[in-house]
């Protein structure tokens, strides 16, 4: 088991997710506002997760492998990106199911979320198999999993600060009085 490959897991889901609702009937507003909810809780708890398990991890390879300034950039646009995903899906819930409206709130979402999971495909995931070794994936995904199903119901959607994000989890892992956030785009003064 690889913490990369449960991420990859679920983005899988949320693609097919995604192209199950545009192949439901429009009047069926029950069977579309059940595969939303299901898909929209999912995306909450799969950021969620991502933000406890998986971020901090990534930064702290990062920084041991002195590409600091890299992984906090990766971070900072995943957690703006997760809140603009919990923007889209409020913005669903804004919208009776099935109307014009709820359609491109949903198209919405889903691009925002395809935006991310290609960046984080392409950046994060595959930094973090560069730096991290089979067994800390493998730890990472137990625990990433373990997340998942402890929180299967659905998580409370909190938009968070990346910049501050960034600094608790860095403060977290004892990385703060290095200055790893004096690189990058977190350049103190």
């Amino acid at each position: 088991m690889d913490i990369t490959e449960l991420i990859l897991d679920d983005h899988r889901e949320q693609r097919r997710l995604f192209a199950i609702l545009e192949q439901i009937d429009r009047a069926d507003t029950a069977v579309l506002s059940a595969i939303w909810d299901r898909l929209a809780a999912f995306l909450e708890l799969h950021a969620l997760a991502e933000e406890e398990i998986f971020y901090p991890v990534l930064l702290q390879a990062g920084i041991e492998a002195r590409r600091a300034a890299r992984v906090e950039d990766e971070t900072l646009d995943a957690i703006h990106d997760h809140n603009e995903i919990r923007d889209a899906i409020a913005e669903v819930a804004r919208h009776k199911v099935g109307t014009d409206d709820w359609y491109a709130a949903v198209a919405a979402a889903n691009l925002a979320n395809s935006d991310h999971m290609a960046e984080e495909e392409r950046e994060g995931l595959t930094d973090f198999r560069r730096l991290a070794g089979l067994s800390q994936r493998h730890q990472l995904a137990v625990a990433f999993a373990a997340y998942e199903a402890r929180n299967y119901a659905g998580v409370e959607p909190v938009d968070k600060d990346p910049v501050d994000y960034v600094r608790t989890a860095e403060k977290k892992l004892g990385t703060a009085t290095t200055g790893s956030l004096s690189v990058g785009s977190l350049k103190r003064n």
